[in-house]
């Protein structure tokens, strides 16, 4: 059971890390980026190329993921979303659906439909031994992770001069730009964050699962959205709590009732959340002035 138990932390932290995305760029710009998970899939393949052809090292060719889908973000943000800036929900979230099918395809195109052997990039951290109990590098490496991601996302939007904006600019775009805070430039900059954050998670997620394709981060980056509305969407702690438990719930649901209805138990448990609690678990209550 604690097998179990470890395992769902360390893919609820993947999760974690990718909600963590959805949750900065939904606070900040108020719209759902439903191609988050591809450009998990694109830093993926940033990485595997760089590791697997380039032989660069592991730091290296996370970096250089963190940094391909980094710009890859900023780039979206600024040809697809900015237009849309004052356009209905419907219209951005079609256009997001519309940019995640566009990254797809060209990867198709690039490395077509053949799933590549990941390299384990974690497997340089050693195995701990607790009792009976084996946690393997990977799961370790990836809880850390999660948790520094998370601290230090906190540490900068409170401490930090940007992430007062970012804040600030989440309360109130209209009254931000009257302070002199430069509206388009924090929304950029909260795609530029949760686009390197996406990156890491693939590199996470590949390490853990060792297939790459075209398609590697659709149904994680749904389950991620799931994991953030599950926490509360907005919130950091929330986006953490929402996906390690989605994680648990994913793998018991797998090892004691069925594989193939671990995912309809996964949205299930989201819509009895949502009924009992629609802000989700650490969500606030907010009251719309008319």
């Amino acid at each position: 059971m604690l097998d179990y138990l470890i395992s769902g932390i360390s893919l609820g932290s993947v999760y974690a890390i990718i909600a963590l995305g959805y949750t900065m760029v939904y606070g900040i710009a108020k719209m759902l980026n439903f191609a988050h998970g591809d450009i998990i899939m694109i830093g993926g393949y940033a990485a595997f190329c760089t590791g697997y052809y380039l032989h660069w090292p592991v730091w290296l060719a996370v970096l250089s993921a963190v940094v391909v889908c980094t710009v890859l973000g900023v780039v979206i943000e600024k040809l697809a979303y900015k237009p849309l800036r004052n356009a209905t929900s419907l219209a951005v979230l079609i256009t997001a659906i519309g940019v995640s099918y566009f990254l797809q395809n060209v990867a198709l195109l690039i490395w077509t439909s053949n799933p590549k052997a990941f390299p384990n990039m974690l497997s340089f951290i050693p195995s701990v031994n607790i009792g009976r109990i084996q946690i393997t590098g990977t799961a370790l490496g990836t809880v850390v992770t999660c948790i520094v991601v998370m601290v230090a996302l906190t540490l900068f939007t409170d401490k930090t001069k940007m992430g007062k904006a970012m804040r600030a600019v989440s309360e109130d775009k209209g009254a931000a730009s009257l302070m002199g805070i430069n509206v388009n430039g924090t929304i950029s900059l909260t795609f530029a964050i949760g686009s390197g954050l996406a990156a890491i998670a693939g590199v996470l997620l590949c390490s853990a699962y060792p297939t790459l394709m075209p398609t590697t981060g659709a149904m994680p980056g749904i389950k991620a959205f799931t994991a953030a509305v599950f926490g509360g969407i907005g919130s950091i702690p929330g986006a953490m709590i929402g996906g390690i438990l989605l994680g648990v719930i994913e793998i018991f649901a797998k090892a004691y009732i069925s594989t193939q209805l671990s995912d309809a138990i996964v949205f299930a448990v989201l819509i009895i959340v949502l009924i009992v609690k629609p802000t989700g678990l650490l969500g606030k209550k907010i009251t719309e002035k008319v």
